[in-house]
């Protein structure tokens, strides 16, 4: 028996649809033989219809294919198209342009953006480029290849920014008696003068999106922050002085579960006094308070987020197993295999960037 069938698969609308274009069976020969009784009786009724069981057992099957294939066309056209990772932010999961079948893959692009998350999705036209960089050794032959732009990392910077949410007042840290002016008379001494023994905040703003570039082997990151001095006088905060200071990190991607986190390090920043109500700075002494705040402070806060990470693509029911990473220039890529999960364990569909299985 030879059973053939041949599929479609269009982008409509942001989601995907899949029609039969070709299904059929043949049934070389069908041979049943009854044995007992009066069997001999019946076994010349079966062979006289014989061609008539064969057809209906070819038919049965191409039916079955097709009621199997409107499953599988329900299946992908309920897939979601926006998953909410916060209050703030969505992943816009929409599909742009149709599949793209290989010899042996197909391709699938997601638009793959962060969007608000109460923003509605809207399917949008995406010219993406083929993906080329030199395989790594054992790795073609893995299940799933997910390539991330460094726009849907800058997406969702640009979405927290515009939110409000990078910015942050700092109250304690782990050296608390940086947060007295006590510990500043060296550094801005009319600090020390105007205000003695006073106790400090921190507000540290960024004034832009923080720009991530990809390239090959590794992965950095620009902030532009402003960071105000304030001083707690008798229960009033009182700005007294605004650094604008220009941070580089750079850093590495790790696959944890089915999710994309990574960790960061200071490369190096420089600073400018932006205004200040208590005279000049010391520009030596405030460089080392400053990268003493960066290392222990601002860089494990960025990098509580960064673990967390974001989900990858996997379609609900699988999981993400001997995963490496590479990066390009522009592109991250997750050459992966999948595993099947036991359904008690299975999570919500997360879908993000481009992938090709």
């Amino acid at each position: 028996m030879e059973v053939g069938v041949s599929m479609g698969m269009k982008n409509q609308n942001g989601s995907l649809k899949l029609s039969v274009m070709e299904c059929g069976c043949y049934m070389k020969e069908l041979d049943i033989t009854l044995n007992g009784g009066a069997s001999w009786f019946y076994q010349v009724f079966i062979d006289a219809f014989s061609n008539h069981i064969r057809s209906s057992v070819e038919n049965a099957i191409t039916q079955k294919i097709m009621e199997g294939a409107l499953k599988l066309d329900s299946f992908l056209g309920n897939l979601p198209k926006k998953i909410n990772l916060d209050s703030v932010a969505a992943m816009n999961v929409t599909f742009v342009n149709d599949p793209l079948f290989k010899s042996s893959s197909v391709e699938f692009d997601i638009d793959g953006l962060f969007i608000p998350s109460n923003e509605t999705t809207a399917p949008r036209d995406m010219l993406l480029g083929d993906i080329e960089f030199a395989l790594p050794f054992g790795s073609s032959s893995k299940m799933l290849w997910i390539s991330l732009d460094e726009d849907v990392f800058n997406s969702v910077s640009a979405l927290y920014f515009k939110a409000g949410l990078l910015q942050r007042m700092v109250e304690r840290i782990p050296d608390q008696f940086l947060l007295n002016t006590a510990s500043w008379r060296f550094l801005i001494p009319q600090l020390y003068k105007k205000y003695p023994d006073d106790n400090m905040l921190l507000n540290i703003s960024a004034i832009s999106p923080p720009s991530v570039r990809i390239n090959v082997g590794r992965i950095d990151a620009t902030v532009e922050l402003d960071i105000t001095v304030n001083v707690l006088d008798f229960g009033k905060i009182v700005p007294v002085a605004c650094m604008s200071v220009s941070v580089a990190v750079s850093g590495a991607a790790a696959v944890s579960g089915n999710n994309l986190g990574g960790r960061v390090e200071l490369d190096y920043f420089s600073f400018t006094l932006k205004w200040s109500q208590v005279g000049k700075l010391h520009t030596v002494l405030v460089q080392t308070v400053l990268r003493t705040f960066l290392k222990n402070l601002f860089v494990p806060y960025v990098n509580s987020y960064l673990e967390q990470g974001f989900p990858l693509p996997i379609i609900k029911g699988f999981s993400i197993r001997d995963a490496y990473i590479l990066t390009s220039y522009s592109k991250m890529i997750v050459s992966c295999d999948v595993s099947f999960i036991e359904p008690e364990a299975l999570f919500p569909v997360q879908t993000q960037g481009r992938f090709t299985v």
